[in-house]
């Protein structure tokens, strides 16, 4: 049995309801966190050897990952986690994702075409250091539950329920 201590702190639990989970308890938040961030934690564990390898396919899988979790229900990853993480964790089962988190992918897969584009172009070191800056940026979520592209997307497109968390 959970007791008020095993709860994620009201810091993470306000990070994660900026990121648009607003109508679970915070018992199911604290349920669903590992899940939340398995997504951003596989994300940046690619992009990391994609950048220590200097892989134009691997970044060309993370632009079609990161796609798909503008276009789909879930992210790709979420996938993974419900249907084969979830109930062997004994865990809650993550829902679709929200406008904030789909508009996180979609700056995503901008950057990484961005990316892609000037490793095409022999502009290594700069595809090198947007990849670096996009690999801190996907970490922060995995790690810390503050996922910058939700309060950026609460900022101008949900100020009602906008709110400062840092």
């Amino acid at each position: 049995m959970e007791t008020e201590k095993d709860i994620l702190s009201s810091i993470r639990l306000a990070r994660l309801r900026a990121q648009g989970y607003s109508s679970e308890t915070n018992l199911t938040l604290n349920e669903m966190a590992f899940g939340i961030r398995f997504a951003y934690r596989a994300c940046t564990t690619v992009l990391i050897v994609a950048i220590l390898t200097k892989s134009i396919t691997l970044f060309s899988i993370m632009i079609g990952i990161a796609f798909l979790g503008v276009v789909l229900p879930n992210h790709p990853f979420d996938y993974i986690y419900n249907y084969l993480l979830s109930a062997r964790m004994k865990k809650p089962k993550l829902p679709a994702r929200s406008n904030q988190l789909k508009f996180a992918c979609m700056i995503a897969t901008l950057w990484l075409a961005s990316i892609i584009y000037l490793i095409s172009t022999n502009n290594i070191t700069v595809a090198l250091i947007m990849a670096t800056i996009l690999a801190g940026i996907a970490a922060l979520p995995g790690t810390i539950d503050l996922c910058i592209p939700s309060l950026i997307y609460n900022t101008f497109f949900n100020k009602e329920k906008h709110t400062q968390i840092i």
